[in-house]
């Protein structure tokens, strides 16, 4: 990911100029170098979690499981490939809407994205209908404690509260999402390549190959419920899928020495992404230190002062979206705007559901693209799609989208919502 790096070292490099030029500010010298430590401390959980599933991955691929499970899939359901995407489609959004799921998609992204493949799609398409798709309902959820039951808690709102017209917002993005999906597939698809059909074909499906996909299944359902059900989080999701790696390894018949190598190998091909997102962290820590977001935040508040309701809204909607580029953290972003963005809308008479809403839609939708987000360069490395084609190919569907979040907010202005 070289360009990548140049993303995050010319981004290093005007945070710490940023903190000399801000009025106020507290130039940062030295700690442009020391935060990156700071960063890598901050992120250890995700980094290891990152690094973890790679190589629980990179193990579960060696089993040969995978790729014989993909092959007697697409035999059996191969025409009905464009039903499958659109419900991978609409159950990852409708994870995104409802608890939230963002780092969790990464190990999501090592099934999906082959088995996209094998049916003759592009990586993009795994990205799109797992990671853009929960993405799209994380944007807007209408059950995520992580946006709206923050969000609204700081808005001093009843939790979950207007539930009604963000149901209708996520169905909206979803039903237009879900069209996007099929209508790109029927772009996009092409027949398997002959050498990937005849590798597949040399992997027939052995018994120890249906116990190996029966551990991944389980997995799958135990992270879902985890998740749902038992509060786990980064520690819980991490040690899962390491035990789903070793028990494939074992029920392969792998020697430990090939079960430890065979984990280095893919803790090592993911590795740089679990660096870089030491590197964003630590651009982060440079930006608060240095008094650069406080100083912003103030600059715009006083930016918005006298605007009329719609014409705020909007402003608090493009600040929200602006913001995520430096601070993709939706919990942290919500502490920090929140409080400053609810009183100032009862001023100008915009509703606070709204003003959460604006959150909400400037938050989700640049998370795919913005390069400090750790999850966003995570699932590409899962996915094996350079950051550089990934923005060529997504910055036209953020745009889309924000202006459709512009869209849904204007009712809340001009005309009477309930709840809102």
């Amino acid at each position: 990911m070289p360009n990548t790096y140049v993303i995050i070292a010319t981004l290093l490099a005007i945070s710490a100029v940023a903190t000399w030029l801000v009025p106020g500010g507290k130039p940062q010298t030295w700690q442009v170098f020391t935060s990156i430590y700071h960063g890598f401390v901050k992120q250890a959980g995700i980094i290891i979690f990152i690094l973890v599933v790679g190589g629980a991955f990179s193990l579960l691929n060696a089993t040969g499981a995978v790729s014989s499970g993909i092959n007697r899939f697409i035999c059996r359901f191969g025409k009905r490939d464009k039903l499958i995407l659109a419900a991978l489609t609409v159950l990852f959004s409708l994870a995104g809407a409802v608890f939230g799921m963002s780092e969790e998609t990464i190990p999501f992204i090592g099934i999906v994205v082959p088995l996209a493949v094998s049916m003759g799609y592009d990586a993009i398409m795994g990205m799109l209908v797992v990671y853009v798709a929960s993405n799209v309902g994380f944007s807007s959820a209408f059950l995520n404690p992580f946006t709206v039951g923050i969000a609204q808690e700081m808005a001093e709102l009843p939790p979950f509260s207007g539930m009604g017209y963000r149901v209708f917002c996520w169905a909206l993005l979803t039903v237009l999402l879900v069209i996007f999906v099929l209508v790109y597939a029927g772009k996009t698809r092409r027949e398997p390549a002959a050498g990937a059909a005849q590798s597949l074909l040399e992997t027939p499906l052995t018994r120890r190959h249906a116990w190996i996909l029966a551990v991944l299944f389980v997995t799958v359902g135990l992270l879902v419920y985890g998740v749902t059900c038992r509060d786990w989080y980064m520690p819980e999701i991490t040690g899962l899928f390491l035990l789903m790696g070793l028990v494939c390894g074992v029920i392969a018949g792998f020697s430990a020495n090939r079960i430890a190598d065979e984990l280095i190998a893919g803790a090592k091909d993911i590795l740089s992404a679990a660096l870089i997102v030491g590197f964003a962290s630590g651009i982060i820590i440079i930006l608060q230190d240095g008094g650069v977001i406080d100083s912003l935040f103030k600059t715009l508040q006083d930016g918005l002062d006298g605007t009329g309701p719609l014409a705020s809204l909007s402003a608090m909607y493009g600040i929200q979206a602006l913001i995520n580029f430096l601070l993709p953290s939706a919990t942290a972003k919500a502490a920090i705007t929140i409080p400053v963005m609810a009183p100032f809308s009862d001023m100008v008479g915009v509703s606070r559901q709204a003003t959460v809403l604006a959150f909400q839609f400037g938050d989700g939708f640049t998370n795919m693209l913005t390069p400090t987000s750790g999850v966003l360069i995570a699932a590409l490395a899962m996915a094996k799609v350079p950051y550089t084609r990934w923005v060529k190919w997504i910055w036209k569907m953020v745009l889309v989208l924000l202006v459709l979040g512009l869209l849904l907010l204007i009712p809340t202005v001009l005309f009477p919502i309930e709840g809102f």
